[in-house]
């Protein structure tokens, strides 16, 4: 270490950094050029030498975006730091005097992707704060990536998927550095929640992220993707709306704020359940051959080791802030459960054992085991079948929050994971009361399947066993909720 803080020698050149209580944090590293000028609606390119000490102390910038809409930016923080760079990463990890802490082999590594619907979030978001994964011996990377239309819109004279090509890029970048930082770069998980976990099931899928990661962990995000054409349409609407043709070319050429303007009018009213416009992962033939979900289930990336799970109670993020819950009678339900194609039998079932709940509330637990808890459950099933050597392991997250009775919400489990309770950006989801020792026992079982494999129960098996954290304490349960989950196969 230099008398000015922490130095790490990476392929690009030497990055310094800062060091507080034996962990080093280098924050804004630039994994890729700027996506501007020519390289704006293109693949990212890698980033060139510098000379000297590039410093690495502040969040680099983030991807053009829009903030949350009210009540969502109280309850979700979302930070955005200008800049034209916002191909960058940070990295935390353990660290002595002048070198980095690490074992013999290096110490394991965890990419974090986050989410936001593609269309929000960055790395820089308090709550995913590396330091409790690096004072635990873990070299935490976190990643931003290009969003909205920039990074998911669909044209005929660019590329498909940029966000993901990004966030592959990021993945190369750990590959080939992270051992700079006392990483051993063949432990890498990749973990996200939300888009960031949908985005990990699209890595997994994809041929050109193969060998770039050991472990995954899917937080309340599923295997899905789109077809081209389908996927197009959001850009299409986007473009209409800017009177512009639907090309990278066109939209280029339209200022940035109007761009963003258009972009959250076309896709505000949109939701996973009901349907409408929204920025999609594409089945484009070259990131991604072919549908995430089939090529998982046919045994995609079954060697990885796999972590993933739901909340309770997902919906509630969005079905209690604006009050949907209450103002879902039998009738809307119905009307909402047959659009969607849920099958009346499986509704019956819900409903006969849900009979002292609100229809907004049966209707949120069809969407939360439709949209997430099913297909993962189902894709954990897969993989036993094929005696994927890759162990498979799921949890849920029951704690319930009091903030506003959104009870085990989408998000709720940030906190828990990244060990950042004490945070005020934190409590304003979970209040200040959250249970510290659910946030232990949570992070340590990520730590520890990131270091083994082996997040600390059994792996998944006929019997179906779930890791329940919350609303007590951590508790293997099997089967939970089972005739509701029978309730889909037929």
């Amino acid at each position: 270490m230099s008398e000015y803080g922490p130095e790490a020698r990476t392929r690009g050149g030497v990055l310094r950094g800062s060091l507080k209580d034996g962990v080093a944090a280098f924050l804004g590293v630039p994994y890729a050029r700027p996506p501007v000028g020519g390289l704006r609606f293109r693949a990212p390119e890698p980033i060139g030498p510098w000379d000297g000490v590039r410093e690495a102390t502040a969040f680099g910038p983030t991807a053009p975006k829009r903030p949350y809409a009210p009540p969502l930016d109280a309850l979700l923080p979302d930070p955005a730091v200008a800049g034209d760079g916002c191909l960058n990463l940070n990295v935390w990890a353990p660290w002595e005097v002048s070198t980095p802490a690490a074992p013999e082999g290096g110490r394991p590594v965890m990419v974090w992707i986050h989410g936001g619907s593609l269309i929000h979030g960055s790395s820089s978001v308090p709550v995913y704060d590396g330091t409790a994964f690096a004072r635990d011996g873990v070299v935490l990377v976190s990643l931003n990536y290009r969003l909205g239309v920039e990074g998911f819109g669909v044209f005929p004279d660019a590329p498909a998927d940029l966000g993901l090509r990004d966030q592959i890029a990021a993945l190369a970048w750990v590959r080939e550095n992270i051992a700079a930082f006392g990483g051993d770069p063949e432990r890498v998980t990749v973990f996200g929640e939300s888009a960031g976990a949908i985005s990990i099931a699209a890595l997994l899928a994809s041929p050109l992220a193969e060998g770039l990661f050991r472990r995954a962990v899917l937080q309340s995000g599923a295997p899905m993707a789109l077809p081209l054409d389908r996927a197009r349409r959001t850009t299409e609407a986007v473009a209409a709306r800017l009177k512009v043709p639907a090309t990278a070319e066109a939209l280029a050429r339209v200022d940035l704020e109007r761009l963003l303007a258009a972009q959250t009018e076309v896709t505000g009213k949109g939701s996973p359940l009901a349907g409408g416009h929204s920025f999609q992962i594409a089945v484009d033939g070259e990131v991604l051959p072919r549908d995430p979900a089939e090529a998982l289930a046919a045994g995609a990336s079954a060697g990885v080791d796999v972590l993933m799970g739901t909340t309770t109670e997902e919906y509630r993020l969005w079905f209690v802030p604006g009050g949907v819950v209450d103002r879902v009678g039998p009738l809307a339900q119905r009307l909402v459960l047959w659009r969607t194609g849920v099958p009346s039998r499986t509704a019956r079932v819900y409903r006969a054992g849900r009979a002292r709940e609100k229809p907004g509330e049966v209707l949120g637990a069809l969407a939360t085991d439709k949209l997430l808890r099913i297909p993962l459950n189902r894709l954990a099933d897969a993989r036993l079948r094929s005696g994927a050597p890759g162990g498979t392991h799921l949890y849920e997250f029951g704690w319930r929050s009091p903030v506003l009775g959104l009870g085990a919400c989408h998000a709720l489990e940030l906190g828990f994971v990244f060990d950042t309770l004490d945070l005020p950006e934190t409590r304003a989801l979970t209040g200040p009361d959250a249970p510290q020792a659910l946030a232990t026992a949570m992070h340590a079982a990520w730590v520890a399947f990131a270091a083994t494999g082996d997040p600390g129960w059994r792996a998944w098996d006929p019997a179906r066993p779930v890791m329940a954290f919350g609303p007590g304490a951590p508790s293997l349960v099997e089967a939970p909720r089972e005739a509701e989950r029978r309730a889909w196969d037929a």
